[in-house]
């Protein structure tokens, strides 16, 4: 006689999703959606017809050099990662930008009654250089720990081109994946670089050309690309720092490889047409990073949103004194 199998109960899968959305958020986007529908397959129940592979957007790269060079700025921020309007996870970002180049660090945990489900902790780091005002990754590192295992990633990038990339413990090979090729690994950048969004030219910033643009990312594991749309515009109060004017942009993802294209989560994410992240700029810089993003989930509706941010120019270097 078999033995009918019994349904997961439901803060089970709750914990267990939350926990992977609450470390992912640590990341930022655009790691945060593809990390958190990964844990999402196992709750969608109807599988449709995988779609076919298209070419890549044909979208502005983020990093697009631009006329005026790059100033410095530095960013401190604090997020909170909630899902259907329950608390699950917090995160810090930390970036600074000079002249000649860059760092962002993140980091990510689960929080409140999660943490006594489904713990879990992540960060991340990208560092690179920035050439003619555009931000050129050369290294990616992304470590993730819960109660079941630990992962590290990391990449070597040259301009436009992953060199090396590695995952340890290196994961079982999985035949129904879409396999990464060499091709796969050209003109792309880190997910954490493609968090920093770069807007050409000297004029306003926050204008609804900032939108319209996108980026092919590469995260060690999955290729994928990034389209973004302008919204509206909106202003955004934090707790600490930043007060003042903020865009909104639609966001829109397309898988490449290194995924199973049967898988339901992947399907979700790339029918989805009501992401969304909001856009304020690292004072001194050209750059927009994100201040809140809303991923709708089977579970519910999962945002990450700041709660302090403080952003500050780099001071203006000193000028020798001649006699």
């Amino acid at each position: 006689m078999t033995t009918p199998r019994t349904a997961t109960p439901a803060r089970v899968r709750f914990a267990g999703f939350g926990a992977r959305f609450a470390v992912a958020a640590g990341l930022m986007l655009p790691v945060l959606p593809v990390e958190a529908s990964a844990q999402a397959q196992g709750q969608i129940q109807s599988q449709t017809q995988g779609q076919a592979q298209g070419q890549s957007p044909a979208a502005v790269p983020v990093q697009a050099p631009a006329q005026a060079v790059l100033a410095g700025g530095k960013l401190e921020a604090k997020y909170e990662a909630s899902l259907a309007g329950i608390a699950v996870g917090k995160g810090q970002w930390a970036i600074d930008i000079n002249e000649d180049q860059y760092s962002a660090t993140a980091s990510g945990g689960t929080a409140g009654l999660l943490k006594a489900f489904a713990g879990g902790s992540g960060s991340g780091q990208s560092t690179g250089r920035v050439v003619a005002g555009a931000l050129v990754p050369s290294n990616y590192q992304a470590v993730t720990t819960s109660a079941k295992k630990s992962e590290t990633i990391k990449m070597l990038i040259t301009p436009g081109y992953v060199k090396e990339f590695s995952i340890e413990p290196e994961p079982p090979l999985d035949p129904e994946k879409i396999p990464i090729t060499d091709a796969h690994r050209r003109n792309v950048i880190d997910p954490m670089t493609g968090s920093l969004m770069r807007v050409g030219g000297t004029g306003e910033l926050l204008t609804p050309d900032s939108c319209r643009t996108g980026a092919s990312i590469f995260d060690g594991r999955m290729r994928y690309d990034l389209k973004l749309d302008y919204k509206r515009m909106e202003s955004v109060k934090a707790e600490k720092g930043y007060r003042g004017p903020a865009i909104v942009c639609a966001v829109y993802f397309t898988p490449i490889a290194g995924y199973v294209p049967d898988r339901a989560a992947i399907k979700y994410l790339a029918a989805q047409r009501n992401i969304e992240v909001t856009l304020v700029p690292i004072a001194g810089t050209r750059v927009l990073v994100p201040y809140r993003m809303v991923v709708p989930t089977p579970l519910g509706v999962a945002m990450l949103e700041a709660t302090e941010f403080v952003t500050t120019p780099a001071p203006a270097k000193a000028v020798a004194k001649t006699n």
